[in-house]
């Protein structure tokens, strides 16, 4: 990265503009000035990109990426308007959003940050662009979407509202199968252990749930493992999104939190900055799994794990949650992120950009240990 700030390098980082009777803009905060087509480009200052590479870009981080993800989505449905111009039913939802984005920014900034919304328009796109039929009445559906039950979690003056989603439709592969729709009575549990999740993010770990209050506003429940262990994933195309099977132990359902949401905001910071050039047939040794990954998988892997590290450090720190436990865990993945970390630097496939992320992770986990 090179300046005081990044300038958005694929178009996905742009933000929308109307242009004529077919387009609604994105006008969103947070850009780093116009550039030659009068577009607004997102960008980071340096402090910025170096806090949010160690874990720690808190609120304000957040803020900036979701305002490039809101770009993101309105070229996305602009892309999609005019690709499909005959379409009536696409045609009447996207004039509901842009009439949204002029009565009520919220609720417009609701609908287009539903976290599926992404892979959604993308299908459409491939669709399209194959002479494929392409699910375009899912833009209406965005738009009435109940997708479950709203929660209000408070501890310590830090608030967090996740809306718990079990209804579905999916359109994104979170790797394990979604429970739901679930009833009152099995909705409870649900309830109960993300309050204890999230008491224990407030009071052990304010930095990250600051984040995650910011951030993740929509948590899917998942099925365990077939043996019965807790699972979590997050999708490349869900921002906003974390998704989780039930653990036993709410410390666990709190790591869960903080690394489904690094893996979210690694995602849309590389929306707006590349990291590493695209996956090629190269491979590389991954401490936490038997298969190697490619460039991007090991990045997320590393960024990811340098939160489960600082989760344990401060479980450790705090003497409340089993201190030989996280006294080895945090050990182990001190370890492993900084295996990867060096893997990455050598691998000769980072960007520049990538490069100074890299190094900060890997300071970022070595100063934990200090």
């Amino acid at each position: 990265m090179t300046g005081e700030a990044v300038a958005a390098g694929v178009p996905g980082a742009r933000g929308a503009r109307g242009n004529g009777a077919d387009g609604c803009g994105g006008g969103t905060g947070g850009a780093a000035g116009n550039g030659p087509d009068g577009l607004p480009r997102h960008g980071l200052d340096r402090a910025t990109f170096r806090a949010i590479a160690g874990a720690r870009g808190g609120p304000e981080a957040v803020q900036l990426l979701r305002a490039g993800q809101l770009s993101k989505r309105a070229l996305l449905l602009l892309a999609l308007r005019r690709a499909a111009p005959r379409d009536e039913a696409y045609r009447e939802a996207y004039g509901e959003v842009c009439a949204l984005q002029r009565a009520d920014r919220a609720r417009w900034e609701e609908v287009l940050l539903r976290p599926e919304l992404d892979a959604w328009a993308a299908e459409c796109l491939r669709a399209l662009a194959l002479g494929s039929a392409a699910p375009l009445d899912g833009l209406g559906e965005f738009l009435r979407a109940d997708a479950g039950q709203v929660l209000d979690l408070e501890c310590d003056g830090l608030r967090w509202t996740p809306l718990v989603d079990h209804l579905g439709p999916r359109r994104v592969d979170y790797g394990r199968p979604p429970v739901g729709p679930l009833s009152a009575a099995e909705l409870l549990p649900w309830t109960e252990r993300l309050a204890e999740a999230w008491e224990i993010l407030v009071r052990r770990h304010r930095r990250h749930a600051e984040a995650v209050a910011a951030c993740v506003a929509v948590v899917v429940p998942l099925r365990p493992a077939p043996g019965g262990e807790a699972v979590s994933a997050a999708a490349r195309r869900a921002y906003g999104a974390v998704a989780a099977s039930l653990p036993a132990d709410p410390v666990l359902l709190a790591l869960a939190l903080v690394h489904e949401f690094l893996h979210v905001q690694l995602g849309a910071l590389l929306d707006l900055v590349p990291l590493h050039r695209p996956n090629g047939p190269a491979v590389y040794r991954a401490p936490w799994r038997p298969d190697p990954r490619p460039v991007g998988a090991l990045l997320q892997g590393a960024y990811a794990h340098l939160g489960v590290a600082s989760f344990w450090y401060a479980e450790a720190a705090a003497g409340v949650s089993e201190p030989a436990r996280a006294e080895r865990e945090f050990a182990c993945w001190r370890a492993h992120t900084l295996a990867a970390s060096a893997t990455l630097l050598d691998c000769g496939e980072l960007t520049l950009s990538g490069r100074e992320f890299t190094e900060e992770l890997a300071r970022s986990v070595r100063e934990l240990g200090a």
